[in-house]
């Protein structure tokens, strides 16, 4: 009898496989990092290859850990970076080039060109989202456009487009030996190519790009009872389990949070941050610079949008205090690193390292440190960094307030960050309201678990998985309304620095 639903929970650093019991309770996970491929400045890839040869063995590891197989596991569910865009050949099964990763700006005169030429409001319209080159659609072009051959096997349809989970999908079901070419909503409606209204690829869109459809995954729900397929008896399984959901990462921590209700919402601290808030069947297109996505689909049922704010550079700046700057020997340290100090001593840190995402987008800023003096030390710096990944958050908190009229309660974290206790004290202290981590903070993972769980009966339905969500930590605010107005107006003056650093032409 199958008694676990595993998860594969492909991230921008690092690729793990999870296994959870009907309480959703962790069994076992194993996680790999993967080489972050920087060939230029702004330039951001990764190997198609070494992710899919991690995929394998994080699945056979974590379940020969835990002295599991194939036939204990009644689905398979895949959460994935988002617009990280892979093209590869149908026959063969290689990829033309690496993985152009959502961070890269290398399309930012892409993005610019369509935003000039007028097109911006039709994808705004259509897409629920600005022309930025953080979105897949500029991503494929670029290939076309720069990578020799891919154009001309696009348009013999030899050549296909995916964002991870499509990749992994592709692979899992037999690659070119009769592998099946999806995708699902959520992550579909990160390319820029996708009609929120029709959930379809939309043809006025993909000839902004020059994108031949033939290129392009078919669209399902994010949980499907019939399956999009199944693992193969040679892969890395060694056997038939079915794969039942997709959903991309952020949109799979709503659904781990169960944010199903309008109104309720989540922060996702990793690489990035990424707030949403659910609007129910309701498309709100944003005036405050935040992104209209499809927050998930199971089933036959309406789609569920959200409201997101995207956030480059938060986790991945503490990496940068360790990998670049080598003033912590890892993530952990730069919490007790903050703590010798009682406040940033003036400093504030905007790692805009990709240009500004959500509220701003300007894909001419870049990071900045300002407020230094010789009293300043590498303490100072920590604290900076984590203060910056609140503030960021702070601001897209109030764009969703203008957006929405809805004014947060309470606000729901998970990722790897929310383990930094200061951090998460300094979130709830920059916007002022408590913030809740349940009892599993890898919510991404437990989200592709519940719903590729929903779609086989292995859960019953959404308020079967409420009953499972437990606090664990909750941090209440503790400063006063004046700390709280001088730090975030300091905050504004320095996100001003970093504008029009780069010329975008």
């Amino acid at each position: 009898m199958a008694n676990y639903v595993g998860a594969v929970d492909q991230g921008t650093t690092s690729t793990r496989f999870m296994v959870f019991d009907h309480d959703g309770n962790e069994i076992v996970r194993h996680q790999l990092e993967h080489e972050q491929i920087m060939p230029q400045p702004g330039w951001v890839e990764h190997n198609p290859v070494e992710i899919w040869e991690r995929t394998s063995s994080v699945l056979q590891t974590a379940l020969g850990r835990a002295g599991l197989c194939y036939s204990d596991l009644a689905a398979l569910g895949i959460t994935n970076q988002r617009e990280t865009t892979v093209v590869w050949n149908r026959t063969t099964g290689r990829p033309y080039y690496n993985a152009i990763v959502w961070q890269d700006t290398r399309t930012d005169r892409i993005a610019s060109a369509l935003e000039r030429a007028g097109k911006g409001a039709v994808i705004r319209r259509k897409a629920g989202l600005p022309p930025a080159t953080y979105f897949a659609g500029g991503k494929v072009q670029w290939i076309l456009d720069n990578v020799d051959g891919v154009r001309a096997d696009a348009d013999r349809g030899d050549a296909l487009f995916g964002t991870i989970d499509t990749w992994l999908l592709w692979n899992l079901t037999g690659g070119p030996n009769g592998g099946i070419h999806v995708t699902d909503v959520t992550n579909a409606s990160r390319t820029m190519l996708m009609n929120l209204e029709t959930l379809d690829w939309d043809d006025e869109l993909l000839s902004f790009f020059g994108i031949p459809r033939a290129m392009l995954p078919e669209i399902k729900p994010s949980s499907v009872s019939e399956g999009y397929g199944h693992t193969t008896e040679s892969g890395p399984l060694g056997g038939r389990v079915p794969l039942t959901a997709a959903l991309g990462d952020q949109h799979a921590a709503m659904v781990g949070q169960v944010c199903f209700a309008p109104g309720e919402a989540k922060n996702t601290y990793g690489t990035g941050n990424f707030l949403l808030l659910n609007t129910g069947t309701e498309l709100v297109h944003s005036d405050n610079g935040l992104l209209t996505t499809v927050c998930y689909q199971f089933g036959e049922e309406a789609p569920r949008y959200a409201l997101e704010g995207s956030i480059a550079v938060t986790g991945s700046a503490v990496q940068w205090l360790r990998d670049q700057l080598g003033i912590i020997q890892g993530a952990a340290q730069s919490e007790s690193l903050a703590r010798e100090v009682p406040d940033n001593g003036g400093v504030y840190f905007v790692p805009a390292f990709s240009g500004l995402f959500a509220p701003y987008w300007r894909s001419d800023a870049r990071g900045a440190i300002v407020g230094l003096s010789r009293f300043n030390s590498n303490a100072h710096i920590a604290r900076a960094t984590l203060e910056s990944i609140c503030y960021q958050s702070r601001d897209v908190a109030d764009a969703m307030a203008k957006d929405s009229g809805v004014q947060l309660e309470v606000l729901k974290v998970d990722g790897g960050v929310t383990a930094n206790s200061l951090c998460m004290q300094i979130q709830a202290d920059v916007l002022g309201v408590p913030v809740s981590r349940p009892v599993v903070a890898e919510t991404t993972a437990l989200g592709a678990a519940y719903a590729a769980g929903l779609a086989v009966g292995f859960w019953k339905d959404t308020d079967e998985l409420r009953q499972n969500w437990n606090e664990h930590n909750r941090w209440e605010p503790q400063w006063n309304d004046e700390q709280r107005a001088v730090g975030y107006r300091r905050w504004q003056k320095a996100v001003e620095r970093t504008f029009n650093w780069v010329d975008v032409a």
